[in-house]
């Protein structure tokens, strides 16, 4: 009897425990039984921490010039069909200056991943501003503000981005941080219309919810009603859109970087932005048969980081499903 008690008792505790917890902790539980998703994590913060200690990992300078090697293919090739064999200081062989591919694509990351945070921590801060305007004022402010974001939706964003950044690149503006802030200021001035659509969509279904009411009827002013009660009700949404942004964000860079509209060259070794994998693909593609891994290796990267945040993404928009709530 006194055994069944105690039996009883503890399940009543593990059950109040597992009541007593935030959503937040749910949706964290949810997220890491979700293997996919877990291994995204991995990748995602490999990358990152590739991209911060790129200057400790990389065995050689980035744009050091070895003089004589040329070409070299990988370390574990025996003889390529120049004759060359690979040498144990070069992993992924060189390109057709002798830098050392792997070095360069270690720092082609710092790039890959600034412009993947950045503007897409831009996107958000903007469009949930318009979209909390927006939704919460409605009548002329909705209007004008929808209106805008209409009318940014109606251009096309690989040719304003190649408009803006052949336009500029020779401003000030351009030559900062070697183009990279004109990237910035390209990709968010125009992909923030779909945050602000997301959050406009959800203030208009909560701001006459019951909670919004009762703060009305104190007198919370109308800045803290949209930011300290509405916003923490919308961030679901949006950070799952950002979580599918950022992958977007590489492949444009990328894809601009391959046109040759990417980070510009630089010759300052101690730079911290000195290449891309855009501008690696670039570099890459005019001689993919004497050394293939100067395209492979940072198209391999792209597309494990853009799979890694797919992934991330799936698993936070199960996680934070509301009726996935109490289905552990």
């Amino acid at each position: 009897m006194a055994t069944g008690n105690v039996n009883h008792i503890a399940s009543l505790d593990a059950t109040q425990k597992k009541v007593s917890r935030t959503p937040a902790q749910e949706a964290w539980g949810r997220l890491i039984r979700n293997k996919v998703a877990v291994l995204g994590i991995i990748l995602i913060v490999s990358f990152l921490l590739m991209a911060i200690f790129a200057n400790v990992l990389s065995p050689h300078n980035p744009i050091q010039l070895n003089s004589g090697k040329g070409f070299l293919p990988p370390a574990w090739v025996e003889k390529a069909a120049d004759g060359k064999k690979g040498e144990a200081d070069f992993l992924l062989g060189t390109d057709t200056l002798g830098r050392d591919v792997f070095s360069r694509v270690l720092y082609g990351s710092r790039v890959s991943m600034m412009v993947g945070f950045a503007p897409t921590f831009i996107i958000i801060a903007l469009g949930t501003f318009v979209g909390m305007m927006a939704g919460y004022y409605g009548g002329r402010w909705d209007n004008f503000l929808m209106r805008l974001t209409d009318i940014m939706y109606g251009f096309p964003d690989l040719l304003f981005f190649i408009i803006a950044l052949i336009s500029l690149r020779d401003t000030v503006i351009g030559q900062f941080m070697n183009g990279l802030f004109l990237l910035f200021f390209a990709l968010a001035l125009i992909n923030w219309v779909g945050i602000a659509r997301i959050v406009r969509g959800q203030v208009l279904s909560l701001k006459q919810k019951e909670f919004v009411e009762a703060a009305r009827s104190i007198g919370v002013k109308d800045s803290q009603i949209m930011f300290r009660h509405l916003l923490p009700n919308v961030w679901g949404p949006v950070i799952v859109q950002g979580s599918f942004m950022i992958p977007g964000m590489i492949i444009t860079e990328a894809i601009l970087g391959y046109l040759g509209l990417g980070l510009k060259p630089t010759t300052n070794p101690d730079a911290f932005f000195i290449t891309s994998w855009g501008s690696l693909m670039l570099d890459g593609q005019t001689s993919i048969n004497a050394q293939p891994y100067l395209l492979l290796s940072p198209a391999v990267c792209v597309a494990l980081i853009v799979l890694s945040f797919t992934f991330l993404g799936d698993g936070l928009r199960d996680a934070l499903d509301p009726r996935m709530r109490g289905s552990q």
